[in-house]
C-alpha cells in the first residue's frame, strides 16, 4: 500500500512546520498575513467546586441579567455593524464615484494620457495606503478574514484577530483597497468586522486601550462568546448585502460548526436589526443627502424585478449552466490555491515586498480597467433606452469612454466601474442587446483572473463579490451565446450565472440562494437558482474543497470537520495517544507544578488522587493552565499537604478565572515565588473539573473525533480497558485528529482509496 503522506500540494499547509507528520505541542499558523501561535477554545463548561458555589449563589436578578444581556448584545451587535456596512458603503462609493467622475471628465476632453495618469495613481496611492497599515499595524486584518473566524467558531484561537486595532484597519484598510479598483469585495472583510465587534463586546470591551466596560463582562467563556461572534459574522453578511435571513443561513451553512435554537432566534435578531437600520439610512440616502451614494452600493435588491417566465424547455440550458459554473468554480479554486503558494514565498523575503507586489498588482489592474474599453467598438446608443445615453457621469448602463457623441462603449460600462455597479448592469432588465459578446467574454476573463491574484495582497479583502460580478459575467455570456433558443433574457443568465459560480467556489447552497433571492427581490427565480446550485456544487466537489476550506489548510488552522475520515475507522484512541503525559497529584508541591508549567506548554493537566486519599490512583479530574496561574498568583498555598478549607474558595472572585480577551493569556513567567513558598503545596481539588470527558482506549478514533468536535472541547481524557493501569492512558487534544499527524503515526494507512471513493459517493461524508 503506496504511503499517503506524499499528497497533491493542495493538501499541504504553506508552514515549512506543519509540513512534518508528527504532532507538535507548539502550533502556528499565518494569521492575516503573518505567522502567529495559535491555541485551541474550551467550549466545556469547567464544573469545578468554586464554579458550582459561584452558580448557586446567583440570584434571580443576576440570572435575568444575565440573559438580557445576551439578548442586549446582539442587538448593539446589529447597530454597530450595520453602522459600519453603511458607511463602509457610503465611502466606497464616493471615493471610487469621485475617482471614474473626474477621469470620465477628462476623457471627455479628450486628455486620456492624463486621465489614465489621475486613475492609476490615485489607484496606486490607496492601495500603498491600505497594504502599509495592514502590513506594519494589523497583520491579521490581511484577506477576507473568514477563514479565521470559521477556525474561530471551530475551536482555533489566534492572538489579534479580534483586537481593536484588527478591527479599525480591517474598516479603513477594506474601504481604501476596493476604493482602488481592485477586484475585491467588502463582504468578507464586513463578516470579519462583525466578528470583531461582536468578540470585543464580549469580553467587555479592550482593556489595551482603556476602552472597556463592567456592565459588560458577564460572559466568562468561550462558549457564550462564541455565540456572539457568530451572531457578528451573520450580521456582516446582512450588512453587506441588505440579506437579513441569508446572513443567518450563511452562519449556519458555512461559519458555524455548533448550533442550537436559542442561538438561531439570537442570530435572527441581530441581522433584523441590521436590516431595519439599513432601510432608514438607505431611505435618507435616497434623498440626495449621501454624496455619489443611493445609486450603488447596497442598492442591489431590485436590479430585477421583472416576472421570469420559463418553461420546461429551458432546463437543459440551466444544467448546463450549472454545469459548467461547477467546472469553473474548481478551476478557480485551483488557481487561487496556486497563486496563495506562490504569493507565500515573495512573502517570506519581508514586508517590502508584501508591499511591492499590492503596488504592482494595482499597476497591472489600473493599465487593464483603463485599456481594455478601447479594444471595444462603440455601440449607437439604442432609440427606447430607458435611462440617459451616453452616461455622462459614473453610474449605468452607457459609459461614453472615447466614442463620439450618441455612441456608448458597452466595455467600459462593465469594467471601467465599482463592482457593485457593474452586477447591477449586468443583472438588469430589458439589456438583451446593450452588451456584445465580446465585451462580456473579455470582461469575464479579466474578472475572472484580476480576482484572484489580487485576493492574496497583504490587505483586507474578500472573494464574495468578485465571485458574483464572474459568474455574472460567465452567466450573462451563454444566455448570449443562447440567444432566442432560450426564453430566458440575459439578466436572469447572470444571476443563474453568479450562482453557479458560486456553488463552484464556496460550495454554499441554501445561504447562497437566499442571498441571491434577497439581492434580485424576486422568488420566482427559486427553482431555477436551487437546481443551478446543487449541480454547480455537486460537480465541483468531485475536485477539489471549497474555497475557505483551501485557504484554512493553507494557513495551517486545524480544522475540524464534521464527518470523519473513513481511514479513522481503522484506528483506536490509543493508537493516537502520544506521550509524555504530565500528571498532578490532588495536592500538589508548589515547585512540582511550577516545573511542570515551565517545561511544557500543555494547557490542560489530569488530577489523579493516590494514597492516602484513595486506596488506588484514581483520576479525580482536569485543571486547566490558566486556573494554576490564577491559583499561584493568589498564593493559597499550605505548609502541609492537607485539603484547604471552604475559607480558600472565598478568596476567589469570578472574574479571577473568567477567560481572558482573544490571544491575551498570563505567562509562568510572570509569577515570581519565594523558595519558601515553592516547598509549600497547593490542593487543586476544588478547582479542578471533576467531571471531563472521557473516552476508552479503544474507542474508535472516528468516534472520538465526532464527540470532541460536537461537543466543543479541548481535551479528551483516554482512560484504559482494564484497572490494572494507571488511571489515565493520556489526553487527546485538536492535532491529535489532524491528518498529519495520524497519517505520520501510521503511514500504511492509506487515504487515497477512500478519497476516490467519497468522490463518486458523496454521503460517505
Amino acid at each position: 500500500m503506496p504511503n499517503s503522506t506524499t499528497e497533491d500540494s493542495v493538501a499541504v499547509p504553506l508552514l515549512p512546520s506543519l509540513r512534518r507528520a508528527t504532532n507538535s505541542t507548539s502550533q502556528v499558523a499565518i494569521v492575516g498575513a503573518n505567522v502567529c501561535p495559535i491555541e485551541s477554545l474550551d467550549y466545556e463548561i469547567a464544573e469545578n467546586d468554586f464554579f458550582k458555589q459561584d452558580w448557586r449563589g446567583r440570584s434571580k436578578v443576576e440570572i435575568f441579567q444575565y440573559v438580557f444581556m445576551k439578548w442586549l448584545l446582539c442587538f448593539c451587535i446589529g447597530i454597530i455593524v450595520s453602522l459600519i456596512g453603511f458607511a463602509n458603503n457610503l465611502a466606497v462609493e464616493n471615493l471610487a464615484g469621485v475617482k471614474f467622475v473626474v477621469t470620465s471628465n477628462m476623457m471627455i476632453t479628450g486628455r486620456f494620457a492624463m486621465g489614465f495618469v489621475v486613475f492609476s495613481v490615485t489607484n496606486l496611492i490607496l492601495t500603498l495606503f491600505a497594504s502599509v497599515i495592514t502590513a506594519f499595524v494589523a497583520p491579521a486584518a490581511a484577506g477576507s478574514g473568514i477563514p479565521e473566524v470559521k477556525a474561530y467558531l471551530n475551536g482555533v484561537d489566534a492572538p489579534e484577530i479580534f483586537s481593536l486595532r484588527t478591527l479599525i484597519i480591517k474598516i479603513i484598510g477594506n474601504i481604501s483597497a476596493v476604493s482602488a479598483s481592485l477586484l475585491i469585495g467588502k463582504a468578507g472583510p464586513m463578516v470579519h468586522t462583525g466578528a470583531c465587534v461582536a468578540s470585543i463586546l464580549g469580553q467587555g470591551g479592550s482593556k489595551r486601550y482603556r476602552l472597556t466596560w463592567r456592565w459588560l463582562r458577564f460572559f466568562k467563556n468561550d462558549r457564550d462568546r462564541r455565540d456572539l461572534v457568530t451572531c457578528g459574522a451573520a450580521a456582516g453578511i446582512a450588512a453587506s448585502f441588505r440579506a437579513p435571513v441569508g446572513g443567518v443561513l450563511f452562519a449556519l451553512e458555512e461559519m458555524s460548526s455548533w448550533w442550537r435554537s436559542a442561538l438561531l432566534w439570537r442570530i435572527f435578531f441581530s441581522t433584523a436589526v441590521v436590516a431595519i437600520v439599513l432601510r432608514a439610512l438607505i431611505d435618507v440616502c435616497l434623498s440626495g443627502k449621501c454624496g455619489l451614494f443611493g445609486k450603488g452600493g447596497l442598492i442591489m435588491f431590485d436590479v430585477y424585478s421583472e416576472n421570469a417566465s420559463y418553461h420546461l424547455g429551458d432546463v437543459l440550458p440551466v444544467l448546463l449552466l450549472g454545469v459548467v459554473g461547477g467546472i469553473l468554480g474548481s478551476l478557480y479554486n485551483f488557481l487561487l490555491d496556486k497563486v496563495l503558494r506562490a504569493y507565500n514565498y515573495i512573502y517570506e523575503l519581508g514586508v517590502t515586498w508584501k508591499i511591492l507586489l499590492a503596488c504592482a498588482i494595482s499597476i497591472f489592474t489600473s493599465c487593464l480597467l483603463f485599456g481594455l474599453p478601447f479594444l471595444a467598438s462603440c455601440q449607437p446608443c439604442p432609440v427606447d433606452a430607458l435611462e440617459e445615453c451616453p452616461t455622462i457621469g459614473r453610474s449605468g448602463n452607457f459609459k461614453k469612454y472615447q466614442c463620439p457623441p450618441g455612441h456608448y462603449n458597452d466595455l467600459a460600462s462593465l469594467i471601467f466601474n465599482t463592482n457593485d455597479d457593474a452586477i447591477k448592469n449586468l443583472f438588469s432588465k430589458n439589456t438583451d442587446f446593450e452588451f456584445h459578446y465580446f465585451s462580456v467574454l473579455v470582461f469575464f476573463v479579466t474578472c475572472f483572473f484580476l480576482s484572484i491574484f489580487s485576493y492574496g495582497i497583504v490587505a483586507p479583502a474578500g472573494l464574495f463579490v468578485p465571485v458574483i460580478v464572474t459568474g455574472a459575467s460567465y452567466g450573462r455570456f451563454v444566455g448570449m451565446l443562447l440567444g432566442s433558443n432560450s426564453n430566458l433574457n440575459h439578466g436572469l443568465f447572470a444571476v443563474l450565472g453568479a450562482a453557479s459560480f458560486l456553488g463552484g467556489t464556496m460550495r454554499m447552497t441554501v445561504s447562497t440562494c437566499v442571498i441571491l433571492l434577497e439581492l434580485t427581490n424576486n422568488l420566482l427565480l427559486l427553482p431555477m437558482m436551487m437546481v443551478v446550485l446543487l449541480i454547480s456544487k455537486t460537480v465541483a466537489d468531485g475536485f477539489n474543497a471549497n474555497i475557505y476550506n483551501l485557504i484554512m489548510k493553507l494557513k495551517g488552522f486545524p480544522y475540524l470537520y464534521s464527518h470523519a475520515e473513513p481511514y479513522m475507522r481503522q484506528l483506536l484512541v490509543g493508537d493516537v495517544v502520544t506521550g509524555p503525559l504530565q500528571v498532578f497529584n490532588g495536592i500538589e508541591k508548589v515547585e512540582t507544578i511550577v516545573h511542570v508549567l515551565k517545561t511544557t506548554n500543555h494547557n490542560g493537566f489530569p488530577v489523579v488522587d493516590g494514597p492516602p486519599l484513595a486506596a488506588a490512583p484514581v483520576l479525580h479530574g482536569l485543571i486547566l493552565r490558566p486556573h494554576i496561574l490564577t491559583l499561584l498568583k493568589k498564593r493559597v498555598f499550605m505548609p502541609s499537604p492537607v485539603a484547604c478549607d471552604s475559607n480558600t474558595l472565598a478568596q476567589f472572585k469570578a472574574e479571577e478565572f473568567a477567560k481572558k480577551g482573544s490571544g491575551r493569556s498570563d505567562k509562568i513567567e510572570d509569577v515570581e515565588l519565594s523558595e519558601e513558598e515553592l516547598n509549600m503545596y497547593l490542593d487543586l481539588h476544588p478547582f479542578s473539573n471533576a467531571s471531563p470527558y472521557t473516552v476508552v482506549e479503544t474507542m474508535s478514533l472516528a468516534k472520538a473525533l465526532i464527540l470532541f468536535r460536537e461537543v466543543g472541547i479541548r481535551h479528551l481524557l483516554v482512560i484504559p480497558k482494564t484497572s490494572n493501569r494507571p488511571p489515565v492512558v493520556g489526553i487527546l487534544t485538536r492535532h491529535d485528529f489532524m491528518p498529519e499527524h495520524i497519517l505520520g503515526l501510521h503511514p500504511s494507512v492509506s487515504r487515497s482509496k477512500w478519497k476516490r471513493l467519497r468522490i463518486r459517493l458523496p454521503f460517505l461524508s
